[in-house]
């Protein structure tokens, strides 16, 4: 009998109880599109859809051990980092990952919808000298940006001055997203080395049903480099996914507070693929 393999993608990220952000948004958008999808849990937020009331840590070694036991088990063929709120989380994933050779998205989870920062100064320092030369792309919004670079960042010009400054810092690539623009034409630049830049254009959707529309977007570019395709191309396809999600769940009434995206208003077949005898 033939036997047939999957795409997997590995989400290391924290939990949403609400199921729009989070682990939860990372496995359905990951399901959604085909490919399947396996879990280590990096903290326990309390969370709705009108924002984050505490967050419970998750002990570093439980996180070594759960990824310890998917590595074992279902190695992944892309992974999606999301939130990390410790140096010594930050240093527990680099120890796992740094003989990791398939495609890494990180998302680096630092600012909430309020605009407060969720993570202290170190934390991220450590982000950028550990995790970001491990990431194939990095995808922060404009408010985390502005953290990583140290300056206010309201203007497409500025997004990409920003990112071509995390390409200093040993960044393959930085999607930079510009969600939080005011403007009714929504851009995100695609940021390589030697000035090469992608730009993609989304109209702006009224609605306030963008909850986990981040963790959506980076588990959507993992999933589609985990089924063969180049980074331009996968960002292109999620951007889109994103789009058409936000717009299926424009209006949705899901929560008291931002609801989420409507992951499965396309779902495609698990995608599998003959196996070599």
């Amino acid at each position: 009998m033939d036997k047939f393999r999957v795409p997997t993608v590995l989400s290391i990220a924290g939990f949403d109880g609400s199921g729009g952000a989070g682990i939860q948004a990372d496995t359905k958008t990951i399901s959604a599109l085909g490919g399947y999808a396996t879990n280590v849990l990096t903290a326990l937020p309390v969370q709705n859809t009108q924002g984050v009331r505490t967050i419970y840590d998750i002990p570093t070694s439980a996180v070594a051990d759960q990824i310890k036991a998917i590595f074992d088990d279902i190695y992944p063929d892309a992974i999606k980092i999301g939130m990390v709120h410790s140096v010594e989380l930050v240093e527990c994933i680099h120890q796992h990952l740094r003989d990791y050779h398939g495609p890494i998205v990180f998302d680096p989870v630092m600012v909430s919808t309020s605009g407060h920062q969720l993570i202290q100064d170190n934390t991220v320092a450590a982000c950028k000298e550990l995790l970001f030369p491990l990431a194939t792309v990095i995808t922060p919004n404009m408010d985390e940006l502005g953290v990583l670079v140290g300056k206010e960042i309201t203007h497409v010009a500025d997004m990409e001055s920003a990112g071509k400054t995390l390409l200093s810092l040993k960044c393959k690539s930085v999607l930079a997203k510009g969600g939080h623009l005011q403007e009714s034409i929504l851009t995100n630049l695609l940021i390589q080395p030697n000035n090469h830049i992608e730009r993609y254009q989304t109209p702006r959707i009224d609605t306030e049903n963008t909850h986990g529309s981040g963790c959506s977007l980076s588990s959507a570019i993992a999933t589609y480099l985990a089924i063969g395709h180049h980074l331009e191309q996968s960002v292109e396809q999620a951007i889109h996914y994103i789009y058409k999600a936000i717009a299926e769940a424009k209006d949705l009434k899901i929560g008291q507070g931002n609801g989420p995206l409507n992951h499965f208003f396309e779902p495609q077949k698990l995608i599998s693929y003959a196996m070599e005898s």
